[in-house]
């Protein structure tokens, strides 16, 4: 019996594994379809939240039969408050890629998990463990690095703008995911969608009052109808399954390839450059989340390992 409960762990183990590896992959271009779409920020915004919302709530009734518009109210106020987070968070993504390097915007939103465990030990009480808590000093001068190329540096530099935005990103997302967690027990992608619709909302009348968001040509068109029906939609559905079958550290290592090989793709493509600043904090900070996200998985295992017993 106890070869057949390892067995079917070590099979989970590979299904999340894949799983999520498949979402982090399929998440890699999106700043590279952002870069290649080349229309203003408020007119992606509405087309991005809008197709991924609608996307995300025909999914979320799809998965769940006749029952979904009752589990869509079961998110009641915690799930509005997530989704207003949601939101605030697709806003500032898009914003802070257009004033600000793709090396920037993803390195600095890599960061929300540790904003997460800042948040829940602020408004969940949860303790942040010396680890984390040096983690956050860590990252804390890796975007200092960051904003310093953005202040100072030259032309390969973002703006200063842009990097506010990103972190406003990073904060958004670890609140709502700090909403998540507080109310587990609720399946919360209905907030997930209805924040993208609300981020697509709050831009349509800034996107008609400066530009054209119905006059996009079909090149155009059509790479937003690829990110918003099934690159981002598949990428965080696959995301979000991932955790229920590895260690939440496992999942944050592997996000952290699209950290590395989004600008990477964008440089390749495009010819994008990232800041001597940028390079010198990414490493800071990449280096410190991956630390960070093995000690966490040792530390998971070392743990199951004594259940187990």
């Amino acid at each position: 019996m106890p070869r057949d409960n390892d067995a079917s762990a070590a099979a989970r183990q590979r299904r999340g594994f894949w799983i999520t590896l498949a979402g982090a992959l399929v998440l890699c271009p999106d700043t590279l379809l952002v870069r290649l779409i080349d229309t203003d920020a408020w007119t992606l915004t509405f087309w991005r939240g809008l197709l991924m919302g609608s996307a995300l709530f025909v999914f979320f009734a799809l998965y769940q039969g006749r029952g979904w518009p009752a589990r869509i109210r079961q998110v009641g106020w915690p799930g509005l408050g997530a989704a207003l987070l949601f939101g605030a968070n697709a806003v500032c993504f898009v914003v802070a890629l257009e004033y600000t390097t793709v090396a920037n915007t993803l390195l600095i939103v890599a960061t929300s998990p540790l904003f997460a465990a800042a948040l829940s030990w602020i408004f969940l009480g949860e303790r942040v463990s010396l680890r984390t808590g040096l983690a956050i000093l860590s990252c804390g001068i890796g975007i200092a690095l960051i904003f310093s190329g953005s202040l100072f540096g030259g032309e390969r530099s973002g703006s200063l703008w842009g990097d506010l935005s990103a972190l406003g990103t990073a904060v958004g997302m670890a609140g709502g995911f700090v909403v998540v967690r507080r109310h587990r027990q609720v399946n919360m992608i209905p907030a997930m969608a209805l924040g993208s619709l609300f981020a697509g909302a709050f831009a349509l009348p800034l996107a008609l009052a400066t530009a054209t968001p119905f006059g996009l040509d079909a090149t155009q068109f059509g790479l937003t109808l690829v990110m918003g029906l099934v690159l981002l939609p598949v990428a965080f559905g696959l995301i979000t399954i991932g955790p229920r079958y590895i260690p939440a550290p496992e999942v944050g290592l592997m996000m952290l390839l699209e950290t590395v090989l989004g600008p990477l793709i964008v440089w390749a493509a495009i010819g994008e450059e990232a800041s001597v600043e940028a390079l010198i904090g990414g490493a800071v900070v990449v280096c410190t989340l991956a630390v960070h996200a093995l000690l966490g998985l040792r530390m998971a295992r070392r743990q199951a390992l004594q259940v187990g017993r």
